[in-house]
């Protein structure tokens, strides 16, 4: 019996989510989602009470309900990923490793049936969180929902807005999306998709397999090429991607 209590989240003492997770359960909305969001992984942050409530998630997640389920589990990864954090919950992979493996069976029958790109992302991302692949199970959704990534040029450290996607596909140093004017871009070079390897050309092959077209373009870009339009500087967008990590 967990004594939440003792926990915590971003607003102090855990005793209050019981209720919360009660109320989820009973008239799920939209608004009760982002409370529980906000109390177990603020911005990012993770807490010990975070970690408590991954049975509870696993529960939902094997609901039937997908609209429930997809919810839990996009929290649950956004948990997860924060395992590496200070969170004073021990070494959560091996206390919840049932329910991560759970999480990552039913993570992968929703993603494989996802009615939208939006949603097939944030699966994505959930999926590496739960397999333990750092970096991009915090980053890709927001990047690849987006259509963008803010990165340095490894050379000059220029900021850079790399952009893929119904804005076009380019690099620019300039705030492309408020600009008046003309702004100075660079194309970017997409990877043949026989050229990708590692977990690009496993993201790439996945999205293939799911149908979902746009996202394996995407993925294209995100592990090609760009320049720099400050120094010219080539180099790999997923590699400084990893690189600002």
């Amino acid at each position: 019996m967990t004594d939440w209590s003792r926990l915590s989240h971003a607003y102090g003492a855990a005793d209050d989510i019981p209720a919360l997770l009660g109320r989820i359960a009973a008239e799920p909305n939209a608004e009760l989602w982002s409370d529980l969001w906000s109390a177990l992984c603020h911005q990012g942050s993770v807490y010990s009470a975070s970690f408590a409530a991954l049975p509870w998630l696993t529960g939902t997640a094997e609901s039937g309900n997908r609209e429930q389920a997809v919810n839990a589990l996009v929290l649950a990864g956004a948990i997860v990923a924060g395992t590496g954090q200070s969170h004073g919950a021990g070494d959560v992979r091996t206390e919840h490793a049932a329910e991560i493996a759970t999480l990552l069976r039913t993570v992968d029958q929703y993603r494989r049936t996802a009615p939208d790109r939006g949603e097939y992302i944030h699966l994505m991302e959930a999926m590496l969180a739960f397999e333990g692949v750092v970096g991009w199970s915090e980053d890709l959704a927001w990047g690849l929902g987006n259509e963008e990534y803010g990165i340095s040029c490894p050379d000059c450290e220029a900021n850079l807005f790399i952009v893929f996607g119904a804005r076009g596909f380019f690099s620019t140093g300039d705030d492309y999306a408020v600009a008046d004017g003309d702004i100075e871009t660079r194309a970017l070079r997409p990877a043949a998709p026989t050229d990708l390897d590692g977990i690009g050309r496993r993201l790439h092959d996945l999205a293939l397999a799911d149908g979902q077209r746009e996202v394996a373009h995407a993925l294209t870009h995100v592990f090609g090429h760009a320049t720099c339009p400050d120094c010219e500087a080539d180099f790999s967008v997923a590699g400084q991607i990893g690189a600002d990590w």
